[in-house]
């Protein structure tokens, strides 16, 4: 069996309720026909802009927004088991909510000039199995995201699996076509091979098993060595003298995928819902995992960089709210690395780090939430010259809420399209989120604006 997130717990009534009435939908228009594989991974029209697919978490759909010249635009659809043509039932399966579309990962799957998207639901009930899990991928068009031939991932169903737990794209055999890599709830990682069609048909299929106790919980895909295959990370809980753990669990891509090493980046408290992402923070050429330890120091939380190398990843290093230059001071149920979310945000050609710190008191208000942007440089990511926002920012609309968790997703990303990468902020999946906008030299407050997007798309 598997344990939910407890974020997607206190969410899930509030979030089906609002998207159910709050966003628009509307046609696509057409764009001209491509035959080259998609430039972007997100262009589901084939426009030349990126799209945004934000996950709903417990409403059993996603929403796609489509992209302009400009940014996101106003032309949006949302997508569930009720809409035409994708497979299964829409509803609750397991007794704890419906999970369609709570994992996406958007590819050109099928090598068409139009970018598709798998949609994850480790709820779905499959030939009577209860929670066997299922992963679906609908196909991009000229006239956008449809659900028209959606194919699903074939697996023999089995009960309380999960499979689709966490789903990440990528090359991971080196072989120049997209794979996906499907986490269960249980204890596996399979690799489905590229070329996908349209009639369901896959490359060969492959099972990886860490070599210690470990609980999948989270799954992060990128490039870590030097040798242009996409590597993967498992997270999940661990077993080690006896004592329930935080571990990361290194998958080596190639034309043969090897398990690697697990570390272990906390030692006492378990994390349902970790968070990570692959960069290289000191620009050396190896990708390194960031991942969120909420649970430090009394959840007061940190971020843990794993160091990429040749042969993978090697050594560790801490940051929290208690690192030189970090703004704000470290206190317990803080929850600092939350939210996680890599990019070069002031030009220097080092990947920073975003990071939601969503239960931090801010004005006497407790969670009210806010974030740090902290810098990538020659040694890794450091407390120096970091950023911090909240709603007491200047420039920052809005006024500090208590309980509003400002800071619970973050995504670098340039959203308004005019060459800087910028900061999305959301506190939860039915509110607008915040824009902080890029510069040359970093992120500014200046220009600020509130989106109807939802900083949960994929990176």
């Amino acid at each position: 069996m598997f344990t939910r997130s407890t974020v997607r717990l206190a969410l899930a009534t509030a979030t089906a309720a609002s998207l159910t009435g709050g966003l628009l939908t509307l046609s696509v228009s057409t764009a001209n026909a491509v035959t080259a594989p998609a430039k972007y991974a997100d262009d589901f029209n084939g426009d030349g802009y990126r799209d945004f697919a934000a996950t709903s978490i417990g409403g059993g759909e996603f929403v796609v927004t489509y992209g302009t010249a400009k940014g996101p635009g106003t032309t949006t659809k949302t997508f569930s088991q009720s809409t035409s043509g994708v497979p299964g039932a829409a509803g609750d399966s397991d007794g704890y909510g419906d999970a369609f579309g709570e994992d996406l990962a958007p590819a050109d799957f099928n090598r068409d000039g139009y970018a598709d998207l798998a949609v994850a639901d480790f709820t779905e009930k499959v030939d009577g199995k209860v929670s066997s899990g299922a992963v679906t991928i609908l196909w991009g068009s000229s006239s956008g995201l449809t659900g028209t031939g959606a194919i699903r991932l074939k697996i023999t169903a089995s009960s309380h699996r999960g499979f689709g737990k966490q789903i990440e794209a990528g090359d991971f055999n080196g072989d120049g076509k997209t794979d996906l890599a499907v986490a269960d709830g249980i204890e596996a990682v399979r690799v489905y091979r590229g070329g996908f069609s349209k009639s369901g048909t896959t490359g060969t299929v492959t099972k990886h098993v860490p070599n210690q106790l470990l609980e999948p919980a989270g799954l992060v895909a990128g490039k870590v060595t030097k040798d242009g295959a996409t590597d993967l990370f498992l997270l999940g809980q661990g077993v080690h003298d006896g004592k329930q753990t935080q571990d990361a669990w290194f998958i080596r891509g190639g034309s043969t995928i090897q398990p690697g090493k697990i570390t272990v980046y906390n030692s006492s408290s378990p994390d349902y819902a970790p968070t990570g992402v692959v960069a290289d923070f000191n620009k050396d050429g190896y990708g390194d995992l960031a991942v969120g330890d909420r649970m430090y120091n009394g959840k007061a939380g940190s971020v843990v960089v794993w160091r990429g190398g040749s042969t993978g990843p090697g050594t560790k290093y801490r940051i929290s709210q208690s690192t030189s230059g970090v703004a704000t001071a470290a206190s317990p149920r803080e929850y600092f690395g939350t939210a996680l979310s890599a990019g070069d945000t002031n030009g220097d050609g080092y990947p920073d780090l975003a990071v939601g710190v969503p239960y931090e008191t801010v004005s006497a208000l407790d969670d009210a939430g806010g974030l740090h942007v902290l810098r990538g440089g020659s040694s890794g990511l450091t407390g120096a010259n970091s950023q911090w926002f909240s709603r007491t920012t200047a420039g920052v609309p809005g006024d500090p809420r208590q309980w509003e968790n400002f800071g619970q997703m973050v995504r670098i990303r340039d959203i308004d399209r005019d060459g800087d990468k910028d900061v999305l902020v959301s506190a939860d999946y039915y509110s607008p989120s915040v824009l902080l906008p890029g510069t040359g030299t970093g992120i500014t407050a200046t220009g600020a604006q509130e989106l109807g997007i939802v900083a949960a798309f994929p990176q």
